[in-house]
């Protein structure tokens, strides 16, 4: 079985920590990660804002770098969702069309694989922090991920849950439009710290490092002392203080 990691963007450039934290959860499964090089951007910020051939170019190599693989594995929600839009932009072409599909049908998002492929929801972690959790829009709404976070949160030994008011509303990132509409961004960014901060939480967990990033830094532009994980990150530091 030929496992692969898709690190997307943000996590490669800014948050490499996390695709360590996936590659060593997953090895104390048996589960050898495989890296493709020739990955690259998914094409959601060219697809999100209309440049659709530049779009269809790196997701015709995203296809072909993940050709071989039988599971392809992502740490981001949104990156593993513009896959499924890989549809759209081939729809002309038989050939890469099926190839999309195929990459389609085996990508997931981390904690899918961990609970849907290996059924994985305790790994034994230890963790004695009180913990809120931010469910990203992409992965939530549109892929479905809502279950699997929380069941491997809830086998944390010694962690403390804390239901996050409003949590299904959108942390304002949305990709290019924190750019363009920076005003009602920075508004709703500001709205959910409010709610972090009503939990009284040492950490924010989450499964897509764009809208953890965004909500960071507002977290730091106010000076409060909630630190902010994937929950890759998370598990792998609870498994070594196990």
């Amino acid at each position: 079985m030929k496992v692969s990691l898709f690190i997307t963007c943000l996590s490669d450039a800014i948050y490499p920590r996390v695709g360590e934290a996936m590659v060593r959860i997953l090895a104390k499964y048996g589960v050898k990660l495989d890296f493709p090089p020739i990955q690259t951007c998914c094409g959601q910020p060219a697809y999100n804002s209309g440049y659709w051939d530049e779009a269809r170019a790196t997701a015709k190599t995203i296809v072909e770098a993940f050709e071989d693989s039988d599971f392809v594995i992502a740490p981001s929600g949104s990156c593993t969702y513009m896959i499924h839009h890989y549809g759209h932009l081939f729809k002309d072409d038989p050939v890469m069309l099926a190839k999309a599909e195929r990459l389609q049908q085996k990508t997931y998002e981390f904690t899918q694989f961990l609970v849907q492929v290996l059924n994985v929801t305790d790994l034994g972690a230890k963790f004695p922090h009180k913990v809120t959790y931010h469910p990203s829009c992409h992965g939530s709404r549109l892929l479905g991920v809502k279950d699997e976070p929380m069941e491997l949160l809830e086998n944390v030994k010694g962690l403390e849950f804390v239901p996050l008011p409003f949590a299904e509303d959108c942390c304002g990132f949305g990709g290019t439009f924190a750019v363009k509409m920076a005003d009602i961004s920075g508004a709703m960014v500001t709205e959910k710290v409010d709610h972090v901060k009503e939990t009284e939480a040492e950490v924010l967990v989450g499964l897509d490092m764009a809208c953890l990033m965004n909500i960071a830094g507002n977290l730091r532009y106010r000076n409060e002392p909630v630190r902010v994980m994937h929950l890759a990150e998370l598990l792998y530091e609870g498994v070594k203080q196990a």
